[in-house]
């Protein structure tokens, strides 16, 4: 019997851009939810609106109608400091192209989170100290990201979003900037502490390579939910996981090119 417990539900989510004849409906009343723990990947064609899903989730964007529910509470009702409290300790966020800040360290950028709610130094140093081994950043701490590889500032990002210990990482396409050695690395990190730290993770992805490490995947066409793929952590491993997506991809929209 599975005992986790719903941490996100998405309830009848629509978004609409425009207006008249003009309106773009790019999610068509999405419903879903997600585990405590999970590895959520979200795949689908460009537009397909995975993204908008997830930046509604992150209160990037407002939904027209329908409810994101968080342990409980309607984040649509957040104002104020209630709100700055769900973006900042609740959820953290992954973005596909960094988004450091070019004139802090690696250190510096990881504990902006934590110094703009008022951690202290010392607790501060070592969530620092524990996520760079998990993510082997240690030798970049005191780097800038123009001294960084790639794939280093990714993790380095990766430390920003994990180091308030959210209630849910979002990530947007992670790995979207990476060569193939990299985006590898950094799905194995995000992996890790997926099991170690039983840290509930949603991914954007159309890398089925990345989307491979997920437990359960939703597949998105025109703003509706139109497929899912449950991994069997049991016995399945990534590379018979990877097969079997890129199979039903291919079933149900055509080939894989559908998911670029």
């Amino acid at each position: 019997m599975n005992t986790q417990k719903e941490i996100l539900q998405v309830q009848d989510l629509t978004k609409i851009y425009g207006k008249g004849a003009n309106c773009t409906e790019a999610l068509k009343g999405i419903g879903f939810h997600v585990l405590e723990g999970e590895f959520l990947g979200i795949m689908g064609a460009s537009g397909s609106g995975k993204t908008t899903l997830l930046n509604c989730i992150a209160t990037m964007l407002r939904p027209t109608s329908g409810k994101i529910i968080l342990r409980g509470k309607d984040i649509s009702g957040f104002r104020g400091g209630a709100l700055a409290d769900y973006r900042g300790k609740e959820i953290g966020y992954l973005f596909q192209e960094f988004e450091l800040l070019d004139n802090l360290t690696a250190r510096e950028n990881m504990t902006l989170p934590l110094s703009l709610h008022g951690v202290a130094a010392a607790e501060a140093e070592e969530r620092i100290q524990s996520l760079a081994a998990l993510l082997d950043i240690a030798p970049v701490l005191d780097k800038f990201p123009a001294q960084m590889s790639g794939g280093q500032k990714q993790r380095v990002a990766a430390a920003r979003a994990l180091i308030a210990d959210p209630d849910l990482v979002l990530a947007d396409e992670p790995t979207g900037a990476l060569d193939s050695k990299n985006s590898r690395t950094l799905m194995e990190r995000l992996s890790l502490i997926n099991r170690e730290q039983h840290k509930t993770i949603m991914m954007v992805t159309h890398d089925a390579n990345a989307a491979s490490y997920c437990s359960r995947i939703l597949l998105i066409q025109d703003g509706c939910l139109f497929h899912e793929l449950r991994r069997n952590q049991q016995t399945e491993s990534n590379a018979e996981f990877y097969e079997r997506i890129v199979d039903v991809i291919a079933q149900l929209g055509g080939g894989s090119a559908n998911v670029l």
